[in-house]
């Protein structure tokens, strides 16, 4: 009786590990600006926030054949979460105009987009201003 209701609490504070960490994920994907950062913040959330619901899920069933089933579906999301978001981060980065360029400060306190293109060229806007000045 004993370990029953201790392999209940320990269900018990995986879920709401797993879900605070899916609530988590919601305000970091509203709150952060760039796209990659949004899907950083979704792909943390997700992952560990259904390894520790199920985790739950598993701990609460006790280990029988479900709880196979639950890992196994730990394990796809595991496989399928990283190629999905590196597919989508690939997609952003090659359509994104602004996502390589770079601020930099000069001394004399005035910013700079730095920018350079795949075969490391600078930017048209760089060159406008070396033949200003």
């Amino acid at each position: 009786m004993f370990w029953e209701w201790c392999r209940f609490g320990l269900a018990s504070i995986c879920l709401l590990i797993g879900m605070a960490f899916m609530i988590l994920a919601v305000f970091g994907v509203n709150r952060l600006k760039r796209a990659l950062n949004r899907m950083h913040a979704a792909a943390m959330g997700d992952t560990l926030g259904i390894l520790f619901v199920f985790l739950g899920l598993i701990l609460m069933r006790g280990f029988s054949f479900d709880s196979l089933k639950l890992f196994l579906v730990i394990l796809f999301f595991w496989m399928a979460s990283p190629v999905s978001g590196h597919m989508i981060s690939r997609l952003e980065v090659m359509t994104d105009e602004e996502l390589g360029e770079i601020r930099l400060i000069r001394k004399d306190g005035k910013e700079k987009a730095d920018r350079e293109d795949k075969a490391g060229c600078k930017d048209r806007t760089d060159k406008r201003e070396a033949e200003k000045g």
